[in-house]
């Protein structure tokens, strides 16, 4: 379970905007992973939950990077939960994992986990996860991706059926969760094992101390902001 793992212990965690003057704005998690959920309540954040609507999600535009991909679609979710709410900081958030070219996000069926695990089996990969928050009272928004490098181990032919029989790679990019436990992956150097996991806690902290210095102003309305969002899809 991801409760028992050490990446939830001692997570950091910064004061919301308004926070100074005893008016913080409530954080709203756009997002129905119950990773993310358990990782913010673990820092100790208080927040409520309105997923996104999966029409915020619009797939991989050509040409497109992973770190280009979950900044858009960060965006968007971000930008899809504000035209719904009155007052609120909301967090959105999208991962994928990335191996020698592919974008790999969350598996369509069992045989397209089977097909990215053997990807990934035996090599370095980086797990990308784009995260925005948006300022509903400010309109001001701030958007970042952070990067965690891999390493996954050659797996058996029984580790891989076993993994795939179990399930766990459902509703996960590249198939696998971090959280799991699975001693055939490997974080490489000092990266941020909670960016697997599905938000960055270091940075995402950071971002909120500096988010009044950081954040841009919204000069549009929000149903224009998310279709120039995908200006750049053709």
């Amino acid at each position: 379970m991801m409760s028992e793992l050490p990446l939830m212990n001692d997570l950091p965690r910064a004061e919301l905007p308004g926070s100074q003057t005893g008016n913080p704005e409530p954080l709203i998690l756009a997002s129905g992973s119950p990773r993310r959920a358990q990782l913010l309540a673990a820092a100790g954040y208080e927040f409520s939950v309105q997923p996104a609507s999966d029409s915020a999600e619009c797939g991989i535009c050509s040409r497109e990077t992973a770190p280009e991909m979950v900044a858009r679609l960060a965006y968007r979710k971000a930008a899809d939960v504000v035209a719904r709410i009155d007052d609120g900081l909301v967090l959105a958030a999208d991962t994928v994992a990335s191996c020698v070219g592919s974008i790999l996000g969350k598996p369509h069926d069992r045989d397209h986990a089977e097909e990215m695990l053997r990807l990934l089996s035996g090599r370095e990969h980086d797990v990308y996860t784009g995260v925005c928050f948006w300022s509903r009272r400010d309109e001001k928004f701030v958007v970042d991706v952070v990067r965690t490098r891999l390493r996954m181990a050659e797996l058996s032919k029984e580790q891989l059926h076993e993994h795939l029989e179990s399930l766990q790679w459902e509703g996960k990019a590249g198939a696998f969760g971090y959280q799991d436990g699975n001693d055939w992956l490997t974080v490489i150097g000092n990266d941020s094992e909670s960016n697997v996991v599905g938000l960055p806690m270091e940075r995402l902290a950071e971002l909120l101390e500096n988010f009044n210095q950081n954040a841009e102003k919204i000069t549009t309305p929000t149903t224009d902001s998310i279709e120039s969002s995908d200006s750049s899809c053709s």
